[in-house]
C-alpha cells in the first residue's frame, strides 16, 4: 500500500464533521507528504516535529475546515490514537462488514466517531463509506461490486482531528463465501485438559469450512515446537498428538481455521501435572505436657496444580516406626497430642495434590521429648469396717429317723465372723474323737455322719458354733429303728 495517499472527493461525512458542535472550528493538521495544492482529509495528522503554521490552505474541493488565523490555545485538542484490531466480520458479493476496537488513547477532548474508507487494491483512490461519523465499532459497507479486491481503513475523529488510520492486514475479495470456517470444539475440551506427566495426549477437533480451511496452531502466542507436538490436518478435523507429555507442554494452545478473510479461533488449555515436592521446611515450635506444636511452609514445586493438603506423621525414637496423625490437613500449623511420657518423637510432613502424596517429605531437626513428671500418690484412707458377727445358723437341723445298720447324716449351715468353732453334742454330751462319728465343716456347711447306727445311737443331737462374739446352737432328734422280721418271713 503506498505511503502517499491520493486526494479523495468531498464526501457527506466531511459535511457532518463541519456541523458537529465544537467550541472552535476543527483544525486540520498538515499532511505528511501532501502537495501544496491539496490536503486530503483521509490522511493522518502531521508528525509533531512539523509546525502547524506550515500547513498549506485546503483545496477548494476539500470539505475539511481550515484552522482560523489566530493564536493557538494554550492546550489544543490532541487527536486520538489509531483504532485497534480491524478485522472482517462478514462479506458477500455486495457488502463488507468490518469491526474494530476503540483506540487505546482518546484524550480529554473525547471521541466524535469513526470514519471508514476503502479503495481498490493497487490504487490510492480512497472513498469514504458513510455520510456521517459512526459511534459504534462496527460498520457494513454496502453496494460493492462483486470481484473487487478492497483495502479498508478506519480513522478515529475528535476535536483534535483525525487519528492515524488503522488498515486491514490484507485486501478483501468481494464475493460470497460458500461455507465460513467454524471450529466445533468438543465439550470435554472447553474447560481444561488435565494430564499427568508421561501420559499421552491425543485431541481431535472437528471444524467446518469451504473451500478447505487453512489450519494453524499456536502455543502461548508462539508457533508450536514440531519436535514435541504433532499436528495432522484433514478436511474435517485437526489432530494434536503428544506421545509423552511433560510439564513444559502445559499452556494455552490456540487453533485457528481460515477461509480467505474469515477466521475462527478456539483456545485449548492443557495442564500437565505430577506429584508435588516436599514442604520446604518443617520445625518443632514448642512441646508441653503431652503435646508438640509444628509449623511448615508450602513446597516450592506444587506439581503444576494446587496443593490440596498435608500428611503429618510421628515416630518414636525408640522404635523408629512412623504413624500418621493428620491426613488431608489443610493448614500450615498443627498440634500433635496424646504423646507418651518419657518418649522422644520426630515428625515429618508430606504435601498432597490431586495426583497424590509427595514422594519425599520434610523432617523436623529437633526432637520433642515428653518429660516425666513426679507423682506423689497418697491412697485415700478408709475407716475399717467391722465385719465381726456372732454365729448364726442359717439352716437348722431337722429331726431324722434312721434304720439300724444304715449310715445317716445330719446337716446345718452357720455364719459368723471370725469363723466360728463347731462342736457336736449327743444328749448334751460333747462327741469326741469317736470313729463312729465323722464331723465336717466347709464354707459354713456343717455335717455329722453317723456310721451304721444301732438302736443306742438315737437321741438328741446338738450343733454348737462359738467365736469371740458369742455362740449359737441348733438341735434335732434322731430315732434309730429296728427292722422286725415276722415268723412267716423267717
Amino acid at each position: 500500500m503506498p505511503s502517499k495517499p491520493a486526494p479523495i472527493k468531498k464526501s457527506p461525512a466531511k459535511k457532518a464533521a463541519e456541523k458537529a458542535p465544537a467550541p472552535a472550528p476543527e483544525p486540520e493538521p498538515a499532511p505528511v507528504e501532501a502537495p501544496p495544492a491539496e490536503a486530503p482529509p483521509a490522511e493522518a495528522a502531521a508528525p509533531a516535529e512539523e509546525a502547524p503554521a506550515a500547513a498549506p490552505p485546503a483545496a477548494e474541493g476539500d470539505g475539511a475546515p481550515v484552522a482560523p488565523a489566530q493564536d493557538a490555545p494554550a492546550a489544543p485538542p490532541v487527536p486520538t490514537s489509531a483504532p485497534l484490531d480491524v478485522s472482517v466480520e462478514d462479506v458477500n458479493d455486495s457488502s463488507l462488514t468490518i469491526k474494530w476496537k476503540t483506540p487505546e488513547t482518546i484524550g480529554d477532548s473525547g471521541l466524535d466517531g469513526f470514519t471508514i474508507e476503502y479503495c481498490k487494491d493497487g490504487t490510492t483512490d480512497w472513498v469514504v463509506a458513510q455520510e456521517e461519523l459512526t459511534p459504534v465499532n462496527r460498520y457494513c459497507i454496502k453496494n460493492l461490486t462483486a470481484g473487487d479486491l478492497l483495502n479498508v481503513r478506519v480513522v478515529a475523529v475528535n476535536p483534535g482531528g483525525r487519528s492515524e488510520p488503522a488498515t486491514l492486514a490484507a485486501p478483501v475479495p468481494i464475493r460470497e463465501v460458500v461455507d465460513r470456517p467454524k471450529i466445533k470444539m468438543p465439550r470435554n475440551l472447553r474447560v481444561r485438559v488435565v494430564r499427568q506427566v508421561g501420559e499421552q495426549i491425543n485431541l481431535v477437533i472437528p471444524f467446518l469450512g469451504k473451500p478447505k480451511p487453512v489450519v494453524s496452531w499456536l502455543k502461548d502466542g508462539q508457533p508450536l515446537d514440531t519436535k514435541r507436538v504433532n499436528i495432522r490436518n484433514s478436511d474435517k478435523d485437526s489432530i494434536m498428538f503428544i506421545r509423552t507429555s511433560q510439564r513444559d507442554d502445559s499452556g494455552v494452545y490456540e487453533m485457528s481455521v481460515k477461509v480467505e478473510s474469515f477466521e475462527d479461533k478456539a483456545p485449548i488449555t492443557i495442564q500437565i501435572v505430577e506429584l508435588p515436592g516436599p514442604p520446604t521446611g518443617v520445625k518443632l515450635v514448642d512441646s508441653w505436657g503431652f503435646n508438640a506444636a509444628l509449623e511448615w511452609t508450602p513446597p516450592k514445586d506444587n506439581g503444576n496444580t494446587e496443593i490440596t493438603g498435608y500428611t503429618v506423621q510421628k515416630a518414636d525414637r525408640k522404635t523408629g516406626e512412623w504413624f500418621t496423625v493428620l491426613d488431608h490437613y489443610h493448614r500450615l500449623t498443627a498440634t500433635v497430642s496424646d504423646l507418651i511420657m518419657g518418649n522422644s518423637y520426630s515428625f515429618r510432613v508430606f504435601a498432597e495434590n490431586k495426583v497424590g502424596t509427595s514422594e519425599r517429605c520434610a523432617v523436623t531437626k529437633a526432637v520433642a521429648t515428653i518429660q516425666k513428671t513426679g507423682i506423689n500418690y497418697k491412697p485415700p484412707e478408709y475407716p475399717e469396717h467391722d465385719f465381726s458377727e456372732a454365729p448364726k445358723f442359717t439352716t437348722s437341723l431337722s429331726d431324722r429317723a434312721a434304720t439300724v445298720g444304715y449310715t445317716t447324716k445330719l446337716l446345718c449351715s452357720v455364719r459368723g465372723s471370725p469363723k466360728p468353732k463347731i462342736e457336736w453334742l449327743k444328749n448334751q454330751m460333747v462327741i469326741g474323737d469317736d470313729p463312729k462319728f465323722r464331723k465336717l465343716s466347709n464354707q459354713g456347711i456343717c455335717s455329722l455322719e453317723i456310721r451304721k447306727p444301732c438302736s443306742f445311737d438315737g437321741g438328741i443331737y446338738t450343733c454348737r458354733a462359738k467365736n469371740a462374739q458369742g455362740e449359737a446352737t441348733v438341735s434335732c432328734k434322731l430315732e434309730v429303728k429296728q427292722i422286725i422280721i415276722s415268723e412267716k418271713g423267717k
